[in-house]
């Protein structure tokens, strides 16, 4: 492929920064080579070299795992009847969650999600990836106590807010993670990941949900509570063996520990040069020290780091405003639509099984495609289908337009899983530069989950019999949304695909325009911008 016969080999490389000054001191000879060798190594080699950096950053997905099963365990019991007999009221002969309700329940996953993904990037600096998580899964185990036994909504509740703190660490830890331990070749498979972890949460709720549907008992809502002890305890366990990120010990200035950790993600007998790895890390964090004063929350904000941080919020917000709470009521939405709830409970199970199916379907896309085609291609599909679920709900009231919604809403989750979803998670993890990765995911994640409590407060009332009643017509709605977020990204969402992390530092100091960062050749364009 073009991008990986690209090797970038300049002399010197001046970088200027926002005063016009050069910062002198950069080059890329010393790196010259293991950036021909990054470029060069192809996927099936790479997990040759790194199979514990494979290893390693699928294990801690499993935090996102409790995230994903989290959000969706609460809005299917909309659809329980015994969480509806226990927690609700009696509306028109049949009991119902009244949307207040909803909204609330709904709130602890968005509201910890902003709160924890703020609050993670001093504890992430400070203590390390590692560290940071155990705690995470600590508390956990402590809130899980709290929904299991909890006797009220209210409690109930309190119980989803505070436990939903450690989801907000949880979503940028894993992406932080696996984008710090792996080569070029694994980058997009391994970020992709965490949005296979949301899909497996999500599924393993829906099955959960599914399974208990017909039970009359607190059982019913109790048992899936209870299963979220087991992701925590196993990460605990996993952690003591558990290799740090080597670009965080180089900041910390700990290259010892960085080589141990290199040591430990490759293989004895297909090693790379260890040598070269860490002068790279170095490299690369010695060129952000040059463009970047300090490592802030405010500092993702000025200069050259503004434009990296509106891509970032951009392609995770979109995944909120351009139709992902539709997935999250599923159940919700089969159920108004005017499937029974037998039928709307394995409609839903359907949904995450296809979504399942579309993330593993987008690692070979990554290999064959470019990230802002993929993403580019899955609005434009996406966008058309809402549209389509919206004009058939005008002709609603046969059982045909029903089903066909529900398709249309399975079809959408599919393609959605294989385009937006996972390569959201791999522009996120590649355009911000390595020093403010942290603190970049946690402003995005905090961004997306105050979108999210938008429509917690929304949907609900969106969706509801006894509020709005809109059924399929909030696919109009989306689908306006989806419109006006295509044309945003045709022109702002840059091509990463095979781009080293200083590659993609030059290409943002430069300003390139986003529809040439796959054709610019450093080599030749060795002027600055």
């Amino acid at each position: 492929m073009a991008e990986e016969k690209r090797v970038q080999t300049t002399d010197q490389v001046s970088i200027v920064d926002e005063a016009g000054k050069k910062a002198e001191g950069h080059t890329l000879n010393a790196t010259a080579d293991i950036t021909k060798s990054e470029h060069e190594l192809g996927f099936f080699m790479a997990v040759k070299q790194y199979p514990m950096a494979v290893f390693w950053a699928m294990f801690f997905c499993i935090a996102v795992i409790m995230a994903g099963f989290d959000a969706q365990l609460v809005t299917s019991f909309y659809a329980l009847p015994s969480f509806q007999q226990r927690f609700g009221y009696l509306y028109q002969d049949k009991y119902i969650i009244s949307a207040p309700w909803q909204t609330g329940l709904g709130m602890g996953n968005p509201i910890g999600q902003i709160v924890g993904a703020l609050a993670c990037g001093w504890p992430l600096e400070k203590f390390g990836r590692k560290k940071t998580l155990a705690a995470c899964c600590v508390w956990s185990v402590g809130f899980v106590f709290m929904q299991f036994f909890s006797t009220s909504i209210g409690m109930l509740c309190a119980g989803e807010i505070l436990g939903g703190l450690a989801y907000g660490f949880y979503v940028v830890i894993a992406p932080t993670y696996a984008s710090e331990i792996c080569p070029l070749a694994l980058r997009g498979v391994l970020t992709a990941s965490v949005n296979l972890a949301f899909v497996i949460g999500q599924f393993i709720a829906q099955g959960c949900a599914a399974g208990v549907e017909s039970r009359l008992d607190e059982w019913a809502y109790k048992i899936p509570f209870a299963i979220q002890w087991i992701w925590p305890v196993v990460l605990l366990a996993g952690l003591l063996f558990a290799p740090e990120s080597p670009y965080w010990l180089i900041r910390q200035n700990r290259k010892d520990d960085a080589r141990k950790s290199l040591l430990k993600l490759t293989s004895a007998s297909h090693r790379p040069d260890i040598e070269s790895l860490l002068v790279m890390i170095e490299e690369t964090d010695l060129l952000e020290r040059e463009l970047e004063a300090q490592a802030s929350y405010l500092e993702c904000f000025r200069g050259l780091n503004l434009r990296r941080t509106e891509i970032s919020i951009m392609v995770y917000l979109i995944q909120v405003i351009g139709g992902n709470p539709l997935i999250g009521y599923a159940n919700f939405f089969f159920e108004q639509a005017g499937l029974d709830a037998s039928d709307a409970f394995n409609m839903g199970v359907g949904n995450t099984a296809m979504g399942f199916v579309g993330t593993c379907l987008s690692w070979p896309l990554m290999s064959h495609f470019g990230r802002r085609t993929i993403y580019n291609y899955g609005m434009l599909l996406m966008t058309i289908i809402l549209f389509v679920i919206g004009f058939l709900d005008l002709r609603s009231g046969m059982s045909a337009i029903t089903w066909a919604q529900a398709s249309l809403m399975d079809i959408w989750t599919f393609i959605y899983q294989m385009t937006v979803g996972p390569i959201c998670f791999v522009i996120i993890s590649e355009v911000s530069s390595t020093r403010l990765r942290g603190r970049t995911i946690a402003i995005t994640t905090a961004v997306q989950a105050l979108a999210s409590i938008v429509f917690t407060i929304a949907m609900p009332y969106m969706l509801s019999t006894d509020q709005a009643n809109w059924h399929g017509k909030a696919g109009f709605l989306f689908g306006a949304v989806s419109l006006v977020c295509l044309v945003w990204c045709w022109f702002r969402i840059p091509e990463s695909r095979g781009r080293t992390f200083e590659e993609l530092d030059i290409l943002f100091e430069r300003k390139v325009p986003a529809r040439k960062f796959a054709q610019y050749d450093l080599l030749e364009n060795h002027q600055v911008a």
